[in-house]
């Protein structure tokens, strides 16, 4: 998931409910200046980057994330278009937005496993309105 939005537009905020609902019960603190932690769970592991201090995608060689660029790894990545081009693509695309008295998401399917996502987040949505 690339995480779009401007500073304190809660992308570091879902990431922590993301991982809290992947079932991480320790501190889930902001990689703003390590850029990346990763959390190895049962079922998947999660690489949370956070490329705000990035100058150039080129210093992301110096991260070894290839490592983690395997199956049942999903990444949460803010501020992905400061590592544009050496980055795996984003399934989802979500961009955070303050508005006046809330925050706002607009979720888009970047690929077909992200559509997949997306529909299912839509079924649970209905199922527990109805």
């Amino acid at each position: 998931m690339h995480l779009h939005g401007e500073l304190g537009a809660g992308k570091t905020t879902l990431a922590r409910g993301f991982l809290r609902a992947c079932g991480v019960t320790g501190p889930v603190r902001s990689p703003t200046y390590t850029l990346v932690h990763v959390y190895a769970l049962t079922a998947l592991t999660v690489v949370h980057l956070d490329l705000y201090r990035l100058r150039g995608a080129e210093e992301l060689d110096h991260l070894g994330l290839t490592e983690w660029a395997l199956p049942g790894t999903v990444w949460l990545i803010e501020w992905p278009q400061r590592g544009a081009g050496a980055l795996p693509p984003a399934d989802l695309r979500v961009t955070l937005s303050l508005q006046t008295d809330a925050h706002e998401a607009q979720l888009d399917a970047e690929t077909p496993a992200g559509g997949a996502w997306l529909k299912r987040l839509t079924d649970l949505r209905r199922a527990e309105s109805s």
